[in-house]
């Protein structure tokens, strides 16, 4: 496979991050069964395996009982109950449960009440879904620099180490953007955030 600016692209688009909007939320409340299907299939892209989950019954429990999902109402899940799966779901993939936790906790206070909340759940997950636009339209946009200093870097192999060559570079710069972006999250979350 060659590495080029093409097959590059083509990535991106492809795993461009799936939402789940607004208008894709039902406003009657589900089952926690309908619930795992409206978001399983939202999100079934995202998936690196087949056997992968994107949420289960359990996480659903286990979060409820951590305190970062409100109980159901007569076993029913609102758009509330979508909205901070999502939220959650996002979140868990670089910062772990209890980070996830820090972060909610001074925002949302009482996870069970929204008379509490400094923000809206609402304002909270639109600011998510736009800001989640904006990083990945920029991240689209700034990686062609960096292929041109990974070109750079091996101009001077020969054709059949060079493609090779070139993702694996490729690879070790996006796990040092993802490094420093994550680390930047958890001393912020450390700083401001701390449960105490």
């Amino acid at each position: 496979m060659d590495f080029d600016r093409n097959y590059i692209e083509k990535l991106v688009e492809e795993i461009s991050l799936p939402q789940l909007k607004f208008s894709d939320m039902p406003t009657i409340e589900l089952y926690m069964e309908q619930m795992l299907s409206l978001i399983e299939s939202k999100f079934n892209s995202s998936r690196r395996g087949e056997s992968d989950k994107v949420l289960t019954r359990t996480m659903i429990n286990n979060y409820t009982k951590l305190g970062l999902l409100m109980p159901p109402k007569n076993k029913k899940y609102s758009r509330e109950h979508m909205m901070l799966l999502t939220l959650i779901y996002d979140l868990k993939n670089v910062l772990s449960i209890n980070d996830i936790k820090s972060l909610f906790s001074p925002i949302l206070n009482n996870i069970a009440t929204r008379d509490d909340d400094l923000m809206s759940l609402e304002e909270i997950y639109t600011a998510f879904l736009e800001l989640n636009n904006i990083e990945f339209d920029n991240f689209y946009n700034s990686f062609v620099h960096k292929l041109d200093l990974i070109y750079e870097k091996t101009e001077e192999l020969e054709k059949d180490n060079k493609d090779i060559s070139q993702m694996f570079l490729f690879v070790i710069m996006l796990v040092a953007q993802s490094n420093a972006q994550k680390r930047l999250a958890e001393r912020i979350i450390d700083d401001f955030f701390a449960l105490e």
